[in-house]
């Protein structure tokens, strides 16, 4: 396993278990949040963006090259009408299930196996549009 898998595993326990402590893996937290019930995922995003925002932002500043790879590349995504249809239909999923993606494998760790339907529906719901989308990018 190279450095990069090692720290690409290491980060995707740490979000994880984050997830987990905080709560987040249980979706009647997750559905309370969304109802405006109880705020704390607030807390979790907040730190969520402020840690990103320092990776991304501060430290490029100070480094010449990234650890793990040859250079720091601006991503170039625009905002497109796909990503906001795309949007809305994953918000309406996650407020129908109390589930996204992250927090639903996260959820399996803490012993809650009925989210494996939900898991395997937005597997489906994922597979299903890669075909639409090859289908039109054909024509």
């Amino acid at each position: 396993m190279n450095k990069q898998n090692i720290v690409v595993l290491l980060g995707g326990i740490l979000f994880g278990f984050g997830l987990a402590y905080s709560g987040m893996t249980k979706p009647e937290i997750v559905l309370s949040f969304l109802q405006l019930k109880d705020l704390g995922l607030i807390f979790v995003l907040g730190g969520a963006a402020f840690v990103t925002f320092f990776a991304i932002i501060v430290v490029p500043k100070f480094l010449k090259k990234p650890p793990l790879g040859e250079q720091f590349k601006p991503r170039k995504a625009a905002m497109s009408r796909n990503v906001i249809i795309g949007a809305i239909i994953f918000g309406i999923g996650w407020g129908i299930s109390g589930q996204c993606p992250g927090s639903a494998v996260a959820s399996l760790g803490t012993g809650n196996l009925p989210i494996i339907l939900g898991l395997a529906t937005m597997f489906i719901g994922a597979y299903l549009r890669g075909i639409l989308g090859s289908r039109h990018r054909s024509k």
